[in-house]
């Protein structure tokens, strides 16, 4: 199983950062949640600082790219093997900034990436 961080987590069940969250519990991934509200998703408690968690295997991103710089140091610290860059969240800069950090960038879909079973 994939430890998966998802940076813009929410409590809305109608966000997909919630699917996220949802469907990977159900294929039995562990999640932590990083969100700019306090809140719960799927029973899990959405953190709002930035918590040096051990063994993320991924991080999928659900926050814009102008809000991403802030999170390029600490997404780099935790020194996942992948990082997702769900539609809307494309980031070049970043992007070159992982894969020269030998973590590999994906521009791809969680849900989809779950759903057809290239997760």
């Amino acid at each position: 199983m994939k430890r998966t961080l998802i940076i813009g987590a929410t409590s809305n069940p109608s966000r997909y950062a919630y699917l996220a969250a949802q469907k990977l519990k159900n294929y039995g991934h562990p999640v932590l949640l990083l969100g700019r509200r306090k809140g719960f998703a799927v029973q899990e408690e959405i953190h709002l600082e930035k918590i040096d968690w051990k063994d993320v295997d991924t991080v999928t991103l659900y926050i814009n790219s102008s809000h991403q710089p802030e999170y390029y140091d600490y997404i780099i610290s935790l020194n996942p093997k992948r990082v997702i860059f769900n539609p809307g969240t494309e980031n070049p800069e970043f992007e070159n900034m992982l894969a020269d950090k030998n973590i590999i960038p994906i521009e791809g879909c969680t849900l989809v990436m779950l759903s057809v079973g290239q997760y």
